[in-house]
């Protein structure tokens, strides 16, 4: 399914339907501040195991990542926050940032990595952060299979490609082609896993 949603107004009816896919274990394409990603509900073992069939991967070696509401939401899923670190978080959030943080024990065992850590997305798009508020936890987070992420922009493309192996594509207009700068904050000094779209130094 092709569901086309307003970017600065999504319409509730078409939320209430992906709420619903989300809650029944469906798999989605969404946008986000970046490129558009690849979703499901995080305690949804299944539609997990599926997205990561989709990508063949194996969910403990897999770098998925979850899409936050906001940073209250965020702190659920890591061990407590330092004050200097919920500056940082508060500075660069919402935005194309993944920040890897250990994990809580929220976050389900088949999602941690072997390290105990978990990548953690507040994204600067209102679609992806309404999905994520009414459904009251967060979802997956993954980019989409293969190496040709510019060709990942087009919604319309995306749902002739990989309309077969999910349940519903939306459609939030043009996304962005490069994916979002990746920050391991797991020991006290940060380190830059990957150069993304979010310009990044301390101030």
């Amino acid at each position: 399914m092709l569901l086309h949603l307003h970017p600065d107004n999504p319409q509730p009816r078409n939320i209430k339907t992906i709420i619903e896919c989300l809650l029944n274990g469906g798999i989605i394409i969404y946008p986000t501040d970046t490129i558009y990603g690849l979703g499901c509900d995080i305690f949804h073992h299944k539609a997990i195991e599926r997205i990561c069939r989709i990508k063949n991967i194996d969910p403990s070696k897999a770098q998925l990542s979850f899409v936050c509401y906001d940073l209250s939401d965020l702190s659920k899923y890591t061990k407590s926050i330092s004050t200097p670190l919920y500056r940082i978080l508060k500075s660069y959030l919402p935005g194309p940032y993944t920040f890897i943080l250990p994990a809580s024990k929220e976050v389900p065992k088949i999602l941690k990595s072997k390290k105990n850590t978990i990548g953690l997305r507040v994204p600067d798009n209102i679609i992806a952060r309404t999905i994520v508020k009414e459904l009251a936890h967060p979802i997956l987070s993954t980019t989409l299979p293969g190496d040709k992420i510019e060709e990942y922009t087009d919604p319309e493309l995306m749902h002739e490609k990989f309309g077969h192996l999910v349940d519903i594509v939306i459609d939030g207009g043009i996304g962005g082609s490069i994916p979002s700068t990746v920050i391991d904050y797991t020991s006290s000094d940060a380190s830059v896993v990957r150069i993304g779209q979010g310009a990044w130094g301390e101030d």
